[in-house]
């Protein structure tokens, strides 16, 4: 069976399907601020949609981060080194994209799967 939550026209913010969550790409709450806030609030608010999703950081599997230009990549993830906890880092990808809005300097794709 297939769970879709907050889904819209375009897309869902969180789909569940054979104990795997699928979240839809996260952005910084305020796109004003520079990479590092960007960066933590977005990981907020991945945090607070796995827990709404049965699951959470630790259960992680993957992660693709989409970063608007590589100059920002050790700010970056510094923030990541300290969010993730030790010894669960999922598999991940970095990869320098064009995005959807001028001010966004962040995004990112997560699956994990449900806590047991």
């Amino acid at each position: 069976m297939i769970e879709r939550q907050e889904t819209g026209q375009r897309m869902s913010r969180i789909v569940k399907h054979n104990g795997t969550v699928y979240l839809c790409g996260q952005v910084c709450a305020d796109a004003t601020q520079g990479i590092t806030q960007q960066t933590q609030t977005m990981l907020d608010k991945v945090e607070k949609l796995l827990e709404q999703a049965g699951s959470d950081k630790e259960h992680m599997l993957s992660a693709t981060i989409y970063i608007k230009d590589m100059k920002d990549f050790a700010e970056m993830n510094a923030v990541w080194d300290n969010w993730v906890p030790e010894g669960h880092a999922p598999a991940r990808a970095c990869v320098e994209a064009s995005m959807a809005r001028e001010a966004l300097l962040v995004e990112i794709s997560v699956v994990a799967a449900v806590k047991e």
